[in-house]
């Protein structure tokens, strides 16, 4: 039995922060939050239904700590409820994706391919590379050669190697468990992405509320 400062019946909830459903789930307290309640409820709030997923719901729902506290306290009437952390949940909907065909798939490979070369391409004569290494070249060789592959040879797989120490991953498989520069970005991204999903919705709530 949980005791804080003389109330026993207080809950605490932490809302997750997201959570990944399908269509036709049924969502109870213990899928969207964290629980810590005495032990005379705490089994009976874990399997309280807060949402029923169907096909009319888009891809995004946000259900708010409000809502849950409102429910629980509708339940059991002298209860007192504290949110911590997250006040929404991002309920994210994965629906069935379509089968990408082998055709495209291929022509979308080959795109990036030839747009990374290019880009490569660029860059090297920007800087004026093959310049350099022919320099470089000629001050260990004495020797002008208009082609140094003992330079550029190497140089072509350290630039491999680079990129598969920058990203951090040899097709699935992690080198370590440090995120590289782009995880980080696609996590400050998907952050900024919530927050905008997250202030949008209740933005659209009160306007509901307002026509009602």
């Amino acid at each position: 039995m949980l005791e804080v400062n003389g109330m026993e019946n207080t809950v605490y909830i932490r809302m997750r922060n997201r959570v990944q459903v399908n269509v036709d789930d049924s969502l109870f307290l213990r899928d969207i939050a964290q629980i810590i309640s005495r032990e005379g409820i705490h089994q009976k709030l874990e399997r309280l239904p807060v949402y029923k997923v169907s096909a009319e719901d888009n891809n995004v729902i946000i259900l708010d700590v409000m809502r849950i506290i409102r429910m629980i306290t509708n339940l059991y009437p002298d209860t007192e409820v504290q949110a911590v952390g997250p006040t929404q949940t991002i309920i994210e909907v994965m629906y069935k994706k379509k089968r990408v065909s082998f055709p495209l798939f291929i022509m979308v490979w080959l795109l990036l391919f030839i747009g990374s070369a290019i880009t490569i391409m660029n860059f090297h004569e920007d800087v004026s590379m093959q310049a350099v290494q022919q320099r470089i070249y000629m001050m260990i060789t004495g020797k002008f050669e208009s082609k140094p592959l003992l330079f550029q040879i190497p140089y072509s797989f350290g630039l491999g190697l680079g990129m598969i120490l920058f990203f951090n991953h040899v097709f699935k498989k992690r080198l370590n468990e440090e995120p590289s520069p782009l995880e980080v970005e696609m996590f400050n991204y998907q952050q900024s992405l919530d927050q905008y999903v997250i202030i949008n919705e209740n933005k659209e709530s009160v306007k509901r509320l307002d026509d009602d």
